[in-house]
């Protein structure tokens, strides 16, 4: 998703002005896909996930499937725990 601040939140960053302020706005808004969408496209968009095996069925049935393509996935644990194995599964 595409993260919004207000734009009050950004004219107090010091540097940006409301005028800078407002050219990131303009930018941002051409910037692929919009801030909002329907129940439906979201319904249409999530039709185009799949899903990649981590290599073990067990860990695959925990995740509901596998790792989800069209995500950010986080791995973290205890020292030598396998996150490092995983990465290079699925690369």
């Amino acid at each position: 998703g595409i993260l919004m601040s207000t734009k009050k939140r950004l004219c107090a960053i010091k540097g940006l002005s409301e005028a800078k302020v407002e050219k990131i706005k303009d930018v941002a808004s051409k910037l692929g896909e919009p801030s909002f969408l329907t129940a439906f496209e979201v319904c249409e968009k999530r039709k185009q996930v799949f899903k990649i095996t981590t290599g073990s069925q067990e860990f695959d049935k925990l995740l509901g499937g596998g790792i989800e393509s069209m995500a950010i996935t986080e791995a973290f644990g205890e020292f030598r725990t396998g996150k490092t194995q995983l990465s290079h599964t699925l690369c």
